[in-house]
């Protein structure tokens, strides 16, 4: 596991993954307020305002999967710990965003969150990374996972993000050519067969990389972030599930 590159001027004066981490977490809660109260496509500007905050949010999940895995001292447990809370993030986003608990009834896209993309994102770059298999043989692996993501939030791309963002560590550059890549072909899928306005919108995770880029490689003192960074996902969306349903009765 390769170690991150760090900016000089970061280094002392960066943000932590604490604070990074909180960052995406504000604009998450921002994000899916507006999505649960107002739920169609709308340009209404605080609406759509709320929406374009909470872009920070999934490429910061997703940079710091890949510093998860190369951090991790137990990469079974990491794995696994992330598949459990895909699940129960799985009815925390159907509760929430008003999905069927089964997916693909009416759709293909949208059917659980994007906990599980970035899940199987991690479980490519764990196959990509084993040095007992042959390059053919991962592939071979990697490209039936990396389309299981298709249903989730974010989808494929998210999953292929973490896989070559995680392939790229150590060359932040390299991580953002890669992130933004990943993000334009979602993009482009949303704008075409979703909404073109909102399949725009998703490039402006752009926003995130001048946030990631003042990561100085350290946690920060409270040890609690790396659980609250990912229980924070589906509690907040059953919460959130609650207020709307006793505003609405």
């Amino acid at each position: 596991m390769s170690e991150i590159t760090i900016p000089d001027e970061n280094i002392e004066t960066g943000l932590t993954s604490n604070q990074i981490k909180l960052i995406a977490i504000i604009a998450m809660t921002i994000d899916h307020i507006a999505w649960v109260f107002f739920p169609h496509y709308s340009l209404n500007l605080p609406i759509i305002s709320m929406k374009i905050i909470g872009r920070l949010t999934a490429p910061i999940m997703m940079f710091f999967i890949v510093e998860g895995y190369n951090h991790t001292r137990n990469l079974k447990k990491y794995v696994f710990r992330l598949f459990i809370l895909a699940i129960i993030s799985h009815f925390a986003y159907a509760i929430a965003f008003d999905k069927d608990f089964i997916p693909f009834k009416e759709t293909l896209f949208d059917q659980t969150s994007v906990i599980w993309a970035l899940m199987l994102g991690l479980i490519a770059l764990v196959i990509r990374e084993n040095k007992a298999l042959k390059m053919w043989q991962k592939n071979l692996i990697i490209f039936p996972i990396i389309w299981a993501a298709f249903p989730a939030d974010w989808s494929s791309p998210a999953a292929l993000a973490v896989l070559y963002m995680g392939i790229n560590h150590g060359n932040f550059k390299k991580q953002m050519i890669s992130l933004v890549i990943c993000i334009a072909i979602y993009s482009i899928i949303y704008a075409i067969f979703l909404d073109t306005v909102y399949g725009i919108m998703q490039m402006l995770v752009v926003l995130a990389i001048p946030i990631l880029y003042q990561y100085n490689g350290k946690r920060g003192t409270w040890k609690g972030m790396k659980w609250l960074f990912y229980i924070y996902y589906p509690a907040h969306l059953f919460l959130l599930a609650l207020i709307r349903n006793v505003f609405n009765n």
